[in-house]
């Protein structure tokens, strides 16, 4: 049994974002990542911080960009559009979910496609479709993938099964996937047997966002387990979606939560802002 640590993977991109940094900074650049949020909710508050430290580590520039929640979309799409037009600006993050009255869809176009770090772009997702893994990809199926490079796990010719089907992290996965030449399956909440089918999978990726839902049935001693999924347990403690304590034993290699893909997550955002300012 392996423990697949976000840790280690995360401290390798981490390294090379400060090289990629001190570089730009040599020919007189400087990466600079604009946060925009949407009124004060605690959790946004706890990642922005994260954020803003992470950058300030690895020599990267941030500013936020806080708005109110009654914002009207026309006046969130103006604010992007300077963000869009100011040159020092590498990277533009939105905060999501947007309110309920804002039209996620004109907001989520109105990110320039090279300044859209998180992906949140139809042209970039629709590079991703295509199969051009060159621009940004979202930072969750990402992080995701760098996992089961970093440690070697083999993807050619292995069936692998998604739980999960949101253009945010199912669907792009799927494609990264394919590119590794996987046999990719995608299941939901919803999907008939998916006991059996998960059980027959070599890679499980899983991100449904309940908490210990999956239990040692969903696996065998030779499963390979990415848990994206994060929500709090009976207890209130975070969990993922895989019930760790009575799988991880029993098959070949599981990310823990915490300290698995979320940990990897945010090194990802960050190389692509250097990216971005490349």
């Amino acid at each position: 049994m392996k423990i697949l640590k976000g840790k280690d993977v995360a401290h390798t991109i981490r390294e090379q974002i400060k090289k990629d940094v001190e570089g730009l900074k040599n020919q007189g650049k400087h990466p600079k990542l604009a946060i925009v949020r949407l009124g004060s909710n605690p959790d946004d508050i706890y990642y922005e911080n994260s954020i803003i430290k992470n950058c300030k580590d690895l020599g990267i520039v941030s500013e936020v960009f806080e708005k109110d929640l009654s914002i009207s979309t026309e006046n969130l799409v103006d604010l992007l559009t300077e963000l869009n037009n100011e040159e020092s600006i590498s990277g533009i993050l939105v905060f999501r979910p947007l309110p309920k009255h804002i039209d996620e869809n004109i907001i989520r176009n109105s990110v320039s496609p090279g300044k859209d770090v998180d992906c949140m772009n139809s042209l970039n997702l629709g590079k991703i479709f295509e199969g051009d893994m060159t621009g940004f990809a979202p930072c969750t199926p990402k992080a995701a993938m760098e996992i089961l490079k970093y440690y070697e796990i083999p993807m050619e010719g292995k069936n692998a099964v998604i739980i999960n089907r949101s253009t945010v992290v199912g669907k792009p996965l799927a494609m990264m996937l394919l590119e590794e030449n996987a046999t990719v399956t995608i299941c939901h909440s919803r999907t008939r047997d998916l006991e059996k089918v998960a059980k027959e999978a070599d890679i499980v990726l899983t991100a449904l966002g309940r908490a210990k839902m999956f239990g040692p049935e969903y696996f065998h001693k030779e499963s390979i387990i990415i848990d994206i999924g994060m929500s709090p347990d009976s207890q209130g403690k975070m969990s993922g979606d895989i019930d760790y304590d009575k799988v991880y034993q029993d098959v070949a290699g599981i990310t823990p939560v915490p300290g698995g893909v979320g940990s990897v997550t945010t090194s990802i955002l960050l190389k692509q802002v250097v990216e971005a300012c490349k």
